[in-house]
């Protein structure tokens, strides 16, 4: 296996995270959300999860993931469903990507599951924006 390139060596899971869904943003992926499980799961830092329209959708989502990641020399440690196209995942360790039909999404709510993880929510038109600050603990009031 060829060595990461230099740029990526360094990257955190939150890059990771945010990179996934820039390329699931422009291939038009739906729902794009990013779950921030540290502390919560064992096993990743960080779930990305996103629908799409159709299970020919949720395959080229996950194709074009899989491929932006590989050209950056990132190889996901396990892909499951790809062949279904009902829900993939894709494992980056720190990062692992779910790729929902629709319905399915909703089946399993996964967002429910780990209803305790901070939330990024994205529009799949919109760029993505910086990395979160950092909680003050301050609410604001609307009156």
């Amino acid at each position: 296996m060829s060595k990461l390139k230099k740029e990526h060596q360094e990257k955190s899971g939150q890059e990771l995270a945010r990179e996934c869904v820039r390329i699931a943003s422009d291939t038009k992926a739906e729902d794009l959300v990013i779950l921030d499980v540290r502390g919560l799961a064992s096993f990743t830092d960080y779930f990305v999860i996103m629908s799409g329209r159709s299970t020919r959708h949720v395959q080229g989502l996950a194709d074009a993931i899989s491929d932006g990641l590989s050209a950056k020399r990132i190889s996901s440690r396990n892909c499951e469903g790809l062949k279904e196209g009902q829900w993939v995942l894709l494992d980056y360790s720190d990062v692992v990507v779910h790729i929902f039909y629709k319905e399915t999404r909703s089946f399993y709510n996964l967002e429910g599951l780990w209803h305790d993880a901070p939330r990024h929510f994205f529009e799949a038109e919109a760029a993505v924006p910086p990395a979160a600050p950092e909680k003050s603990g301050k609410r604001s009031v609307k009156q």
